[in-house]
């Protein structure tokens, strides 16, 4: 593995992470959650709330997608969405939820806006983020869909947004590397 350039577990830790928070407002899918934990490993990110009755590890579902991501990212439960995010707050993090409102941004027109530190809901596979949660957000985005069907599946919403908001770190990253 070490022509890939992977990362040990431990060398995972130790690295600087992307300054992005994933927040799970009551995700029922483990194979969901597991998908954001191994994206999230993927470009680094600083961490993973769980919140509500979304599944936390250890679980062999979760684990299944997840492919050990699990080990590497750290994450936390909160009880209520509204509870982390008002956390994250307090810390001086603005938070962003993932949703179709009136008045979201799309996800082009966010992702040019903001490079530092932040927080990014993604909510229930059928409820979306809830409203308490959503009264407590900085912005919302929303990424443009023109088919038929408006919505996508948590873990791809996931993989879209997080790529938008790290691609340019990623590119820092690489020629750091070189």
């Amino acid at each position: 593995m070490d022509e890939l350039g992977r990362l040990s577990v431990n060398a995972f830790r130790e690295s600087e992470k992307t300054p992005v928070i994933v927040v799970l407002d009551n995700i029922r899918s483990m194979h969901n959650v597991g998908s954001v934990f191994r994206t999230a490993d993927a470009f680094l990110l600083q961490g993973i709330y769980l919140c509500g009755y979304t599944p936390q590890p250890p679980h062999r579902d979760i684990h299944k997608t997840a492919l050990g991501a699990t080990e590497t990212v750290a994450w936390k439960y909160f009880p209520t969405t509204e509870e982390a995010v008002r956390s994250l707050k307090a810390d001086g993090c603005p938070v962003f939820a993932v949703e179709q409102t009136e008045g979201s941004v799309p996800l082009p027109a966010f992702s040019a806006q903001h490079s530092g530190p932040v927080a990014v809901i993604f909510g229930n596979e059928v409820e979306g983020v809830g409203n308490e949660a959503l009264a407590l957000c900085d912005v919302v985005i929303e990424i443009p869909q023109y088919g038929m069907k408006h919505s996508l599946n948590i873990s791809i919403a996931a993989g879209i947004v997080l790529w938008e908001l790290v691609r340019d770190r990623a590119a820092a990253i690489k020629t750091t590397k070189l």
